[in-house]
C-alpha cells in the first residue's frame, strides 16, 4: 500500500476508476464503487485496496466528538446569555 496521501497503484481497472473518483473529489461515488467491488468477491489485492479506499474516505470518529462538544458549548453560551438578560 502507498504511504500517506498517495494513491496506490490500482490492481484492476475498476479500482483505478474508484481511485480516480476519490482523487477528483467524488468521494460518495468512490465509496459506492469500492463497496460494489467488495460485494463481487474481489481478488485479495482489490479487496485490500477497496478497504483502504473506504478507510480513507470515511469521517474520523474524533470529528464527531468535537462537533458534539462545540454544540454543547454553543448551547451553554446561549443559555448563559439568556439567563443574564
Amino acid at each position: 500500500m502507498a504511504k500517506g496521501g498517495q494513491t496506490p497503484n490500482p490492481a484492476s481497472p475498476r479500482m483505478q476508476a474508484a481511485w480516480k473518483l476519490k482523487d477528483s473529489g467524488d468521494v460518495l461515488s468512490a465509496r459506492r464503487e469500492a463497496e460494489r467491488i467488495l460485494a463481487d468477491n474481489p481478488t485479495p489485492e482489490d479487496k485490500a485496496q477497496a478497504e483502504e479506499l473506504l478507510r480513507r474516505a470515511s469521517t474520523a470518529p474524533a470529528l464527531y466528538g468535537f462537533a458534539i462538544l462545540a454544540a454543547v458549548l454553543l448551547v451553554l453560551l446561549v443559555v448563559l446569555a439568556a439567563t443574564r438578560y
